[in-house]
């Protein structure tokens, strides 16, 4: 046999040993990720809260540091050998032949392209090694899987036909109640069907076998057709001292979407075939993006594909421009975007403008911690990309020039492309200045007491924003208030909240400088009102609703009561729906008031 035929067989036996590698790797992971999701179900039935949470920490670490051991395993198979680039070739010929078969082949695209990426320290796309496509594809809707759902018809009544898929979840916990619940939640979908429909026949009820789990709630998921009609409905079960009961019956596609936010975190569901789940509920909730679907059930790294490649598709069919984002300009933060493509993107600035403190590192930290916490429902996800590329003529000039000029550490022009070392991406809201600056004054109200709400939700959640000024919050298309800019974000307990020292010297009140002793991390709540204020052209009924309802915002004491809370572990339940489409509501003293924590507002 020649060196030449020698040297083919080598390459070809170091390729299958690339595929097994990664391969391995990617079944270790989908083994460990499946076996945590699956222990949401025995958590729930335990109420044991704590366990989920931490459960949830380590979900969200399996996937990156899996991908790492990899590298670490497949590197030696490629370094020395003179054709690298060949012979991961050969490695990625045999991959695709190995996963083919697989239901849960996109997943194991994406940790193939995780793995190449680290090895290559690959610059914007590179065809040459990875597993690349940014055309069409195709994605089940799970029309013909009588697996993946049960169908629910209505026999005698619509009570029975509750009872019945509350029967099929079995639970491993009592119910407290269940007729009342079948006929609460019966009563909640025949009003929907009289009201939308104009009728109360139905064609059926499709619900997904599996169980989405999160936090202290546990939700059952289909959707609701007649004729050529479907509509969302999810049952929300919660576990209380008295057992299992229905929380409430949502069955629009507005309050199902909050469900599966982007400022929520990541469900516990179990399914051998993921993309089949995301396909059942693309068809509920069409106005959801894949990124967006495959994040909420716990693959935020294969939604961080399912964008990048929807964003390049994109470039090659528009033809606008990437401009600055609408908005205050932020000191930390160089941001711009593409409007037809409804996202932002976020880069570090070389320099951070006076009278900001922080460091790069101090800022990754905090998106870190975003990314780990529970977003309750409040703050934005942040996708984080390395090394992106795009083609010049795509930057309107004085962006261009403006990224040059103040984040040259994270891009450059390489001949006719932009290169990009770290950038975020986050979902583009509506900043909330303008918003109230823009909006009728019955919508600025709504979103100003919102925005208490979500100050008062994240200090429940043990976040502290740190700048309160209505440029680093949003609006979302559903109206709730969120959270954005986290370069001075920390961890309430964190954070010594004290009241102003009285004086009897009235020149101290003058003085630019405080005459008392301020240390790291002294926050004065009763400054707040200047750091809070609306803009200058905005109703004054705005700000006087706002303090109606949010004044202890400016009281130490609201913040040490908070604080307390979170030291006995007295943590808040965060319900991805309205209170008042709550079976049981918690009481309360006036039409907009309700618990710190107990849920975003609709």
């Amino acid at each position: 046999m020649s060196d030449h035929q020698n040297s083919e067989r080598d390459d070809d036996r170091i390729g299958h040993q690339i595929a097994d590698t990664i391969l391995a790797g990617f079944v270790d992971y989908i083994a460990g990720f499946r076996k945590v999701s699956r222990r949401a179900g025995a958590h729930f039935t335990d109420r044991n809260w704590s366990a989920g949470g931490d459960d949830a920490d380590r979900r969200l670490l399996m996937h990156r540091a899996t991908v790492l051991t990899t590298v670490d395993r497949v590197r030696p198979l490629v370094d020395g050998v003179a054709d690298r680039r060949g012979i991961w070739r050969s490695g990625r010929s045999h991959y695709k032949e190995r996963i083919a078969d697989r239901s849960d082949f996109g997943l194991a695209e994406t940790f193939f392209n995780s793995v190449t990426r680290r090895v290559f320290t690959t610059i914007g796309v590179d065809n040459d090694v990875e597993l690349r496509w940014f055309g069409a594809t195709t994605i089940s809707r799970g029309e013909g899987r009588a697996e993946l759902f049960t169908t629910a018809t209505r026999v005698r009544d619509t009570a029975a036909m509750v009872r019945e898929i509350l029967e099929a979840a079995a639970f491993d916990a009592p119910w407290a109640d269940i007729d009342g619940d079948s006929r609460r939640a019966a009563a909640r979908i025949d009003s929907f069907l009289l009201d939308e429909w104009d009728s109360l026949s139905a064609d059926g009820i499709d619900m997904l076998r599996p169980v989405f789990y999160r936090n202290k709630g546990a939700y059952l998921v289909g959707r609701l057709r007649q004729l050529n009609r479907v509509t969302p409905i999810v049952i929300p079960v919660v576990h209380g001292d008295d057992g299992l009961r229905v929380d409430t019956v949502l069955v629009t596609e507005s309050h199902a979407s909050r469900l599966f936010s982007f400022t929520r975190s990541h469900f516990f569901v179990e399914w051998p075939n993921p993309s089949e789940l995301v396909g059942f509920l693309k068809s509920l909730l069409p106005m959801k993006s894949l990124a967006e679907l495959y994040t909420a059930i716990g693959f935020p790294q294969h939604g961080k594909t399912s964008l990048y490649r929807s964003l390049y598709r994109h470039l090659d069919h528009s033809h606008d421009k990437f401009v600055r984002t609408r908005g205050t300009p932020g000191m930390v933060m160089a941001v711009f975007t593409l409007v037809s493509f409804n996202v932002v993107f976020k880069i570090i600035k070389d320099r951070f403008d006076p009278p900001k403190n922080t460091t790069r590192d101090a800022v990754k930290r905090r998106y870190d911690l975003v990314y780990n916490h529970d977003r309750v429902g409040r703050m934005v996800e942040a996708w984080e990309f390395e090394n992106l590329s795009f083609e010049k003529d795509r930057f309107d000039p004085d962006l261009l020039e403006e990224l040059l000029a103040t984040a040259a550490e994270s891009v450059r022009v390489v001949g006719d492309q932009v290169v990009i070392r770290h950038v975020y991406s986050e979902r583009q809201v509506y900043p909330l200045n303008l918003y109230l600056r823009e909006m009728s004054t019955d919508k600025a109200v709504a979103a100003a007491i919102d925005w208490g709400w979500c100050i008062k939700d994240l200090a429940a959640a043990n976040v502290f924003p740190g700048d309160l000024f209505t440029k680093n919050f949003g609006v979302t298309r559903h109206g709730n208030v969120v959270f954005y800019d986290y370069d001075e974000l920390m961890l309430l307990e964190e954070c010594r909240f004290r009241a102003i020292p009285q004086t009897d010297d009235p020149a101290d009140e003058m003085r630019s400088q405080p005459w008392f002793s301020v240390e790291p991390g002294d926050v004065f709540p009763e400054q707040f009102p200047t750091f809070m204020a609306f803009p200058s052209d905005v109703s004054s009924e705005v700000r006087k609703r706002f303090d109606e309802v949010h004044a202890d915002l400016y009281t130490a004491t609201f913040w040490k009561d908070v604080q307390s809370r979170l030291a006995r572990r007295d943590l808040p339940e965060f319900y991805p729906y309205s209170e008042r489409l709550r079976f049981r509501r918690r009481p309360v003293e006036a039409a907009d008031s309700r618990a710190v924590g107990s849920g975003t507002p609709g």
